[in-house]
């Protein structure tokens, strides 16, 4: 038994099993006190993020005795997409849920255990005691979720991952997939494994490029809504795959004209190109390894030029700056985040 005041426990828990419990009755068993921090929140449901924080606190919570309930508390934190942010916000928001606790003289350890290359965040916290479990179940959420979106007989395959999920955890799925939410993820994933089938003869994963155009003009973002899956009804920035033949910024206004039509020359636009940023997280994009340069035009107009949605685009629209941080679950892959780099959308400490 180790002395510890507060147990950490991270992960996404999508879903919560039986592996995923096991430790935090280690946790619970070392600790008076229990933090789950929940990744991947805020943001909008996808094959590989379907359920939100607050279903998933909902699910853990549901597993627990009362008495353990009392003792467990929740952290979300969003994806920043940025291990060293991501680190640091988590440390933050567990200094604050603490806080009043003494906690300078605070004994607190982190439970897990290394699965594969993906635990590499466990190594972010290294000034926790490190406390490593051992795998008690064969199957991981990933596999369970794959079963639950390739289901053909969704009552039989219940059946089968039952054994891997707490109680709470599968009465909870059993209604959940009679929502649409289920419906719509069922055809994401679909969609997701005919683009991945077309490339599996390759002699090795592809690395895809995009490009995407943040595009500003009088305190307003050029965004367009997803007509297509993945991320279908999504809000996400102007942009697409680059062609064999053309440079970067060629693409990237290229993809901005094609699915909005913007009424602004490509020379105006090549004047008011402030900045690119690469953004290249492993995880940014489920269609696969995927790199994008996202150009940034600062449009010196002070009324906002005609837009008409075209190509994959279902819609095109205008939204303010000041809009935007309430919009965060509605925007498709990372571009939520995209746009913070340019903006400075999230706040110090959030």
């Amino acid at each position: 038994m180790h002395h510890i005041d507060v147990a950490v426990l991270i992960g996404r828990f999508q879903p919560f099993h039986q592996g995923h419990a096991s430790l935090l009755t280690l946790a619970l068993s070392n600790a008076d006190k229990v933090i789950v921090v929940l990744g991947s929140a805020f943001c909008a449901r996808s094959v590989r993020n379907p359920f939100t924080w607050q279903e998933r606190a909902a699910m853990i919570s549901a597993s627990l005795s009362e008495a353990d309930q009392a003792r467990v508390s929740f952290i979300p934190v969003r994806d920043y997409y940025d291990d060293l942010r991501w680190a640091n916000a988590v440390q933050n928001k567990l200094a604050q849920a603490i806080a009043g606790r003494g906690d300078a003289a605070l004994q607190i350890a982190l439970i897990g255990y290394v699965k594969d290359a993906s635990s590499y965040y466990l190594q972010h916290f290294p000034q926790w005691q490190w406390i490593e479990a051992e795998r008690v179940v064969a199957t991981d959420a990933t596999q369970i979720r794959q079963h639950l979106f390739a289901a053909e007989d969704i009552p039989a395959t219940l059946d089968a991952v039952a054994a891997f999920l707490p109680l709470s955890v599968l009465r909870f799925i059993r209604e959940w997939v009679l929502t649409p939410d289920y419906a719509g993820l069922r055809q994401e994933h679909w969609q997701l494994q005919k683009y991945q089938d077309v490339w599996k003869a390759a002699p090795y994963p592809p690395v895809f490029c995009t490009v995407d155009a943040v595009v500003k003009v009088a305190d307003h973002i050029l965004l367009v809504q997803r007509g297509g899956f993945p991320g279908k009804g999504l809000w996400a920035l102007p942009g697409g795959f680059l062609d064999q033949q053309e440079l970067l910024l060629q693409g990237a206004i290229r993809e901005l004209i094609e699915e909005t039509n913007l009424a602004v020359s490509e020379p105006e636009l090549e004047k008011a190109l402030v900045d690119v940023r690469v953004f290249d997280h492993p995880a940014r994009s489920q269609r696969g390894r995927t790199i994008t340069h996202a150009h940034f035009f600062d449009l010196p107009s002070t009324t906002l030029p005609g837009i008409v949605a075209a190509d994959d685009a279902a819609r095109a629209a205008w939204f303010p700056v000041s809009a935007l941080c309430a919009m965060e679950e509605q925007f498709f892959d990372d571009h939520f985040h995209i746009l913070d780099q340019f903006l400075q959308l999230i706040s110090a400490g959030n």
